[in-house]
């Protein structure tokens, strides 16, 4: 049976370093959410991803996520897909140690419905990942 990792926004993986992919189709939403413009929003809270093929959120000197406040993620409503993802979608073999994730042993059909909605993903493109 496979295991469903539910979430208990302890925001561990919010401290990791690394950096979080902003789509392009993710750009608007979050710019609106904090009442900003588009360019704004990029200029602003953005940086050119490691691999120079798109954009990551800017993080604290510390490297923790830039949006991470007071232990809570200040975009939650609109949180990039990456974020959206974690932890079910993540292959991280130490996030185990760090993140607090409830394990939940459940049936197929019912953990690809909840990582379904956790992720905002259809079930149909969630079974041809990888």
């Amino acid at each position: 049976m496979p295991i469903f990792y539910e979430c208990q926004r302890c925001a561990a993986c919010c401290r990791w370093p690394g950096q979080v992919r902003i789509e392009d189709s993710e750009i608007n939403p979050i710019a609106n959410y904090l009442g900003l413009t588009s360019a704004n929003f990029v200029e602003g809270h953005t940086r050119l991803r490691s691999d120079r093929k798109g954009l990551a959120l800017n993080e604290k000197p510390n490297g923790e996520c830039a949006f991470l406040e007071s232990g809570k993620c200040s975009i939650q409503a609109v949180k990039p897909q990456q974020c959206r993802d974690f932890p079910n979608l993540w292959r991280n073999p130490g996030k185990d140690a760090l993140c607090e994730a409830t394990p939940v042993q459940m049936e197929a059909e019912e953990y690809w419905d909840r990582v379904s909605t956790a992720t905002g993903r259809s079930v149909e493109s969630l079974k041809k990942r990888p």
